[in-house]
């Protein structure tokens, strides 16, 4: 849903005469200039009242600027919340060159931290408002969202999406422990009806790795199918300065590290870790009174998603942990960006373990449903392949953060399509894709293009 931004001061420079004719193209035939629209035509984009319409009324974005920690193991490095903002920010802000005193709004996210605004104090106090986000695993692509869609529908020309976490080391609970109720109790009751299993106090690698076994169960692929996705994984890594790991394993190493939860060996699990990372995001108007044409990247889609009755119809696995979310959130994206998932060249997608990725190329539409594997087979997802999916060694080897975990997926991006990602560029790149899931459910998916005036 677009709506109508209130006016601002200063007013907005009018339409030039392009503009002016595609407006008029975009009307609908019988209405003219001075008929008064319903509000449901003002406030609501139906099919037959113009798509296109709405958005030639809704200001372009796009990213100019972006930042992000080295993530680290929990508790190898002495830093709080203020200190990972504070480097996350300056080098968005430093990228962009812009000053904080040029933010107007900011979005901070974190699943565990303290409030944002206390998080910024180290970077700015401009008395801007400063919203906390909290979203699951999908908190740092939420406050992109937002940020973008302040600055979309014309609140701010200007908007900061940040990121960050402390994490603990292990492996992550069901969260509010103690309570009936939890983030995902719908999820974990509808994947253990009818099944005589009982849920460890770590539930996601069962979770996701029940995920992997109905796929191996209905489609056929194996254990070394997953194992592979680990090994590329951290090969992509070795090139990632900011990644949590660096080091390439042979495929053997990943198939004969220790079990976490069959199919899933510990290589093919994503680690906890400490980290933040933050965008810039701005108007057209923003990157010309600036000339940041040279740098600035469009988020030509963005949408989330959360879950349906489809999730639980079955009490499928594949779709307990967001399969159906997936595929929606995609779909909307591309529509809004006028691409197919054909036209992606480099994709940043949520591997928070190996089973995830490769039930999520389907879900994106990169194979049909029960034919993910066979893009392991022909090593599809790799550099050579089709795609290249996750060149920063994606969550199992950069790490995940989880506030932090999508706006480094939109720091990666934005540096391929700038041809700035050193020895993991991927050569020719001019669609990117982001998908960022959190169960509970909020799947977020973006995609990227190279700026054009």
């Amino acid at each position: 849903m677009w709506t109508r931004s209130p006016p601002r001061s200063p007013p907005r420079r009018p339409p030039d005469q392009r503009t002016r004719r595609a407006v008029r193209a975009a009307r609908p035939e019988g209405r003219d200039r001075g008929q008064r629209r319903t509000a449901k035509q003002v406030y609501r984009v139906t099919e037959q009242d113009s798509v296109q319409e709405a958005s030639l009324m809704a200001n372009r974005t796009f990213v100019v600027g972006v930042g992000m920690t080295k993530f680290e193991k929990p508790g190898s490095r002495e830093w709080e919340y203020p200190d990972m903002a504070k480097e996350a920010v300056g080098n968005a802000l430093q990228d962009a060159g812009v000053a904080y005193d040029k933010i107007e709004m900011a979005y901070a996210g974190s699943m565990y931290g303290s409030m944002g605004q206390r998080a910024l104090y180290e970077t700015g106090m401009t008395g801007i408002p400063v919203m906390t986000v909290q979203n699951a695993c999908a908190t740092g692509s939420s406050a992109l969202f937002l940020a973008r869609q302040a600055v979309r529908g014309g609140l701010a020309d200007c908007a900061l999406a940040l990121g960050m976490e402390k994490m603990k080391k292990g492996s992550l609970g069901a969260g509010m422990e103690g309570s009936k109720v939890t983030i995902i109790d719908h999820h974990l009751t509808s994947m253990t009806a009818g099944r005589e299993w009982e849920m460890d106090k770590a539930p996601m690698p069962q979770m996701f790795g029940n995920a992997g076994r109905e796929h191996m169960e209905k489609y056929g692929s194996t254990p070394d199918h997953y194992a592979w996705i680990g090994w590329k994984n951290h090969k992509h890594s070795v090139n990632n300065p900011y990644a949590q790991f660096q080091t390439e394993y042979s495929l053997d190493e990943v198939r004969n590290a220790p079990m976490i939860f069959d199919p899933l060996t510990k290589l093919q699990c994503s680690p906890t870790s400490d980290g933040a990372a933050a965008a810039v995001v701005v108007s057209e108007r923003f990157v010309d009174e600036h000339d940041l044409w040279d740098q600035a990247v469009e988020i030509a889609g963005h949408h989330i998603a959360t879950d349906t009755p489809e999730s639980f119809a079955d009490n499928s696995s594949i779709q307990v942990v967001g399969f159906g979310v997936s595929r929606l959130a995609a779909r909307t994206a591309m529509e809004q960006a006028q691409v197919s998932i054909e036209d992606v060249d480099v994709i940043e997608l949520h591997d928070c373990f190996s089973a995830n990725e490769l039930v999520t190329y389907e879900a994106l539409g990169m194979a049909e449903v029960g034919e993910g594997h066979k893009l392991v087979d022909d090593q599809a997802t790799t550099y050579g392949g089709k795609w290249v999916v996750n060149p920063s060694g994606g969550l199992i080897s950069k790490g995940h953060p989880l506030g932090a975990t999508g706006l480094a997926q939109c720091a990666e991006l934005t540096w391929q399509l700038r041809g700035k990602a050193g020895n993991r560029q991927v050569d020719g790149a001019q669609v990117a894709l982001q998908h960022n899931i959190g169960l509970g459910s909020a799947c977020a998916v973006a995609v990227y293009k190279p700026a054009t005036a």
